[in-house]
């Protein structure tokens, strides 16, 4: 599946599936899967309802046809991305993560209403997730002390918790975090977080010992 970046490609240059599915993300990203219809949906890709349920055939359908193209993107992200050896590849990830801001609404919105997609997409991203832990634990020093499906469950629910609370974040920073001018900032300080440890290894190891004791 070739991932388009709909902010790039002109919109009267997609094909009718993808014109349907492109507003389809943008409004179930604004409105929620109750409140989109396929009405408003077609007016905005400027087709019949009907061609709507030819291609998909339901709003279910066209649900979950926008989920994969998500899924799919989100990969297409990672693999990408990646070095062989599990690292960000400084040369592609700029381009890489700026085909994946049309997509961020959609996420935020899929997690605050506890849709179907979000489940699907924790999981998968969870998968994804540790098959790059996987690679970049071999360039750790050390052996991580806690396990791998662990790890990755909570560094994508870190992940997520961005898009969820966009509206918070936008806030306090004073942009939105979907603009390119948010996403660069929110990435900076991630890359800062990640590549300075919050406390030492010492107090790490004595916190470790701290939660192993009765009634810790």
């Amino acid at each position: 599946m070739r991932i388009s970046n709909p902010g790039i490609v002109a919109f009267e240059d997609l094909t009718a599936r993808a014109r349907i599915r492109d507003a389809a993300l943008r409004h179930f990203a604004e409105y929620g899967f109750a409140r989109a219809t396929i009405r408003e949906i077609a007016r905005a890709a400027g087709v019949s309802p009907g061609l709507v349920l030819h291609h998909f055939g339901s709003k279910d359908g066209l649900c979950k046809a926008c989920d994969a193209y998500v899924l799919e993107a989100l990969r297409s992200y990672l693999e990408h991305a990646m070095t062989d050896e599990g690292l960000l590849d400084p040369a592609t990830v700029g381009k890489a993560r700026d085909a994946l801001l049309p997509f961020g609404r959609y996420l935020a919105r899929a997690l605050i209403d506890h849709s179907g997609a979000a489940g699907q997409i924790f999981d998968e991203l969870v998968a994804m997730t540790e098959q790059w832990l996987l690679r970049s634990d071999k360039q750790r020093p050390d052996p991580p002390v806690a396990d791998l499906s662990t790890r990755a469950a909570l560094m994508v629910a870190m992940e997520l918790g961005i898009p969820a609370f966009q509206a918070h974040i936008s806030r306090s920073i004073g942009a939105d975090i979907f603009s390119p001018e948010g996403d660069r900032r929110i990435v900076l300080a991630l890359l800062d977080i990640y590549s300075h440890p919050a406390i030492s290894a010492d107090s790490a190891s004595a916190l470790r010992r701290g939660m192993d004791k009765p009634g810790a």
